[in-house]
């Protein structure tokens, strides 16, 4: 075993990657990645106490957020990347610490390992590989278990949290919490009632971060609203961005503009056509493709310059890999990456528009549109129409299918579960996971599309909002009495903190695939069937008869 690594729905033989990562990413990676969050806890130990003092800095923020977000599937592949964040943790570690003892206020303590570490550049891959730094340190499997699910949820937080920063909006608490659990998965003396405790907390806090995305999202870009979004192509040169960073989004559209070179989202980026901010750009044409896993054939096909600006990278075919670049949290060795903006400055995007200039134009692989924009704002203004649809009966069930798409095909469980379901029924999805069926013409009920796409993983926020929203109107005493089932496909960390935001509410009986997470030991799973009566899926016909009797 040269590494361990069970933080996705892909885990090799459904329990751990144990040589590669089936995302990728090598066991050298896969390792620096364990010592890089290593290292955040002993940051996070520190700046604890700077908190405490008034030192605390927004740069040892956007570090930890920055670390933890680095390390989600499919982000960073690049162990040069990941070096620079361990080395940039440490100088920071030992800057809090100085100033600390400086202002007379560094404890006089026993410290973690992680917080007192040292070692040279050469020696982080060393480091790495000792057995007190990854997953399998923790001996006791219930505990490591419900570790690693807080770590997960912090990771999707993380992200979420850095996206809402590089729009100016920021929240302390959310900050202060990301250490403090940090800090407790290094507590030997919690016990696992605690550890279950907290991560409710962190679900509680996973909501907050969702609110505090979706605050500086439509502050800066406007409500989504339906839009109806072209799915063929142009003859210009064009340039296809992924991820979900809609500062990004915002900063190539205003530089390609009058250029000639158009835009495209793909996967996750599809939702930015929804804001009314970027519907002024002519240049900004549609969204090429599908989900993140197909990008080895679209990205082939598309012909021009792809940014990534985040997750999910799937390691390229040679054909294509010069015509990638990477920005932000992203990375992949051989990648050209784009630095980070200058405080109060943009990133520089001219080197991508160039490039699209040198290169012909997509090459279609399908025509028509789909219809998203339905975050909460949208929703709710429709809300006379479907509150009236579910008292006629024209609605009889709602059915939350937001998440993950990837590549097992297990998944066609998603696109078979949405073509049997009866037309009376509505799906509310967020996320990549829409690709399984959004493209199906279900059609519509009193003029509803019986697809409603809030937009991205974030947007899960918005259908927590609409379900507390309609509980509110039908005067109902719980959640769980409202006509919307739960049929949630994961892969990554930001759907387990989507996850644990949902339990957080009291959402119950909740359907989790293609399969339950690899990191949750017989017993924690136990806790979570009995408690929110969380499950796995069957087949489609018997999951129907379960959901509508």
């Amino acid at each position: 075993m040269s590494m361990f690594c069970y933080q996705c729905q892909e885990a090799a033989g459904g329990k751990g990657c144990s040589k590669i990562g089936v995302c990728g990413k090598t066991d050298n990676v896969a390792n620096l990645q364990d010592l890089l969050i290593f290292t955040l806890k002993g940051v996070s130990e520190y700046n604890q106490q700077a908190r405490a003092a008034g030192l605390n800095t927004a740069k040892a923020d956007h570090v930890i957020l920055d670390g933890l977000f680095a390390t989600i599937t499919n982000a960073n592949f690049d162990q040069n990347a990941i070096k620079d964040r361990i080395e940039g943790a440490l100088v920071l570690r030992n800057e809090i610490k100085e100033a600390l003892a400086s202002a007379g206020k560094l404890e006089a303590k026993t410290y973690h390992e992680s917080a007192t570490w040292m070692a040279e550049r050469a020696a982080f891959e060393t480091k790495s590989n000792e057995p007190q730094i990854g997953v399998l340190a923790t001996e006791n499997e219930d505990v490591r278990s419900l570790r690693e699910l807080i770590i997960y949820g912090l990771k999707g937080m993380a992200a979420y949290a850095e996206h809402a920063a590089n729009l100016g909006h920021n929240d302390a608490t959310i900050n202060d919490f990301i250490e403090k659990a940090l800090l407790a998965t290094i507590n030997d003396g919690l016990s696992a009632d605690e550890l279950v405790a907290l991560t409710l907390e962190t679900g509680k806090f996973g909501v907050n971060v969702m609110a505090l995305l979706d605050k500086a999202n439509t502050s800066s870009y406007g409500n989504p609203e339906l839009t109806e979004v072209n799915i063929g192509v142009r003859n210009n040169p064009a340039i296809l961005i992924s991820g979900h960073d809609l500062k990004d989004m915002e900063e190539l559209l205003a530089q390609t503009a009058g250029t000639g070179v158009d835009v495209y989202t793909h996967s996750e980026m599809l939702p930015a056509h929804y804001y009314p901010a970027f519907k002024k750009y002519d240049h900004f044409v549609g969204n090429y493709g599908n989900a993140w896993w197909k990008q080895k054939e679209e990205f082939e096909s598309f012909n021009g310059p792809v940014v990534f600006t985040t997750n999910c990278i799937v390691p390229p075919l040679a054909s294509y890999k010069d015509r990638i670049y990477t920005t932000g949290a992203a990375g992949f060795e051989g990648f050209k990456h784009l630095p980070n903006r200058a405080e109060g400055g943009a990133k520089d995007f001219s080197e991508v528009i160039a490039h699209a200039k040198r290169l012909p134009a997509p090459t279609e692989i399908e025509t028509g549109k789909i219809i998203g924009g339905f975050a909460h704002n949208q929703v709710l203004a429709l809300a006379d129409k479907v509150v009236d649809a579910v008292k006629t009966g024209a609605i009889k069930q709602f059915f939350v299918m937001a998440g993950c798409d990837g590549r097992m095909k297990s998944r066609d469980y998603y696109t078979d579960f949405a073509k049997e379901l009866p037309s009376d029924t509505v799906i509310l999805t967020a996320g990549c996971a829409k690709y399984r069926y959004n493209k199906l013409g279900l059609g519509d009920i009193g003029g509803i599309p019986r697809v409603l796409d809030a937009g991205q993983c974030n947007d899960s926020y918005s259908l927590a909002v609409i379900a507390l929203k309609l509980k509110e109107v039908f005067e109902l005493n719980d959640i769980n009495e409202l006509p919307i089932c739960y049929n949630i496909a994961w892969y990554e960390q930001k759907a387990v903190i989507v996850l644990l935001a949902l339990l957080s509410l009291g959402v119950k009986n909740i359907k989790l695939g293609p399969t339950l997470p690899a990191f949750l030991s017989p017993n924690v799973a136990n806790v979570l069937v009995n408690t929110f009566g969380i499950n796995g899926i069957g087949t489609v016909e018997e999951d129907l008869v379960q959901f509508l009797g």
